[in-house]
């Protein structure tokens, strides 16, 4: 076996790697390089841990002739024994490569996943640390099932890709953290708003949407009576009743204020789907209302009998955008519309009704809410026509 100079490979890496769009057509043209400069790839591997609320990494598996398979280990996975006795594992703990040859040596009792590679028909193995600016660990995996394993050339021009596949998989990940951390905290549509430059104060647009905007009912009650943890939890689990249904429907959550969400379902410029997306946000509060309705038989916590809610619907134009003070900005929504929401949340107490909607949402709505009557919301001058659920609208909205 000759030479393997991956100097054009590490060039291509160094200068981004540009031709590559998706993180994993990154692995797999690199791989293919490898195989053109004469490395008997087999098998490769990249796994990258990350800043997620869920998931704790992600690997990134090539495999000859089948291309790259992308899989997230959620944080639960830490704590397998799987992983914990894995080479990767070992790797993210003392920062060493570590090599292992299966044809040479007999013994792979070191790691289960090891006797699977022996017994796939892998020969060498490597696994290589990649080191990130900020200390992090992060590791790629190298086997091959040539009968002689890598020669020493062979994992020279291994060793000499991995630094600026580091660097790739660095700042990849960098972007990656900063979308899922937007994502996490503003909502997917207003991250990539932000991460378009949309970040001045001051920056704001005027959309139309339905605009959902809801509460707990006695919140501060239990506030006073439950251990904070408890709180804690119970108020996880409120919101988990509301927000899936949110977005599985093309709702935008913009912001909790204690036991409060303010969400938006946003229309079209043409306004042609403003009765799909009020149908949308319909739909979204009745699975809503369902779940927490259910909660308070399942939370399991002394003194709570029932969850109850207040949720107003809403349809109009909110001014969206950057808000706030020095360099401390809120990319939310506000205006009259908004206002409007508030002060008809506010009313589902006194009318004891968990969901409300004004005239402007209910005259989008088939088949039609029940008319409840009109009433004068502080700040408004005129009165509002205000709508309640039917039995047809709970069961089939």
């Amino acid at each position: 076996m000759g030479m393997c100079d991956t100097t054009a490979i590490a060039g291509w890496l160094i200068d981004g790697a540009r031709s590559a769009v998706m993180p994993q057509d990154v692995l797999e043209g690199l791989c293919d390089r490898l195989v053109s400069c004469g490395i008997p790839l087999w098998r490769a591997a990249v796994f990258v841990r990350t800043l997620h609320p869920h998931v704790t990494g992600r690997r990134f598996l090539w495999r000859q002739g089948h291309g790259v398979e992308m899989s997230e280990l959620l944080f639960e996975g830490l704590e397998t024994l799987e992983f914990q006795n894995s080479p990767v594992a070992r790797v993210y703990a003392s920062g060493a490569a570590i090599r292992q040859r299966f044809a040479i040596e007999d013994d792979v009792a070191d790691f289960p996943v090891f006797r699977d590679l022996r017994a796939e028909g892998a020969s060498d193995y490597l696994a290589s640390p990649l080191t990130f600016t900020d200390g992090t660990i992060h590791v790629a995996t190298w086997a091959t099932r040539h009968p002689n394993g890598f020669s020493d050339e062979q994992i020279a021009g291994i060793e000499a890709i991995v630094a600026p596949l580091t660097r790739v998989a660095e700042i990849r990940a960098l972007t990656r953290m900063a979308s899922n951390l937007l994502n996490t905290y503003v909502g997917r549509n207003t991250g990539e708003r932000i991460l378009s430059g949309q970040i001045r104060r001051g920056h704001t647009e005027v959309i139309h949407a339905a605009i959902w905007l809801s509460d707990m009912r006695g919140f501060t009650a239990l506030a006073d009576r439950l251990p904070p943890q408890t709180l804690t939890d119970l108020l996880n689990r409120y919101f988990d009743c509301q927000v899936p249904a949110i977005v599985d429907r093309g709702g935008e959550v913009l912001k909790f204020i204690g036991d409060g969400l303010l969400a938006i379902f946003p229309v079209a410029e043409n306004r042609t789907n403003t009765q799909s997306v009020c149908r949308n946000a319909l739909a979204a509060a009745c699975d809503a209302r369902t779940s927490i309705a259910k909660l308070g038989d399942s939370a399991g916590i002394e003194d709570v009998d029932d969850v109850r809610f207040g949720l107003a619907l809403h349809l109009g134009d909110v001014l969206y955008g950057n808000i706030g003070g020095g360099n401390r900005l809120d990319f939310t929504c506000i205006g009259p519309a908004v206002n409007l929401a508030a002060r008809l949340e506010k009313l589902t107490g006194k009318l004891g009704q968990s969901v409300l909607a004004s005239d402007a949402f209910a005259r989008h709505c088939c088949p039609p809410l029940s008319p409840l009557g009109e009433f004068t919301l502080p700040g408004f001058n005129l009165v509002q026509m205000v709508y309640s659920l039917t039995e047809a609208t709970r069961s089939n909205p």
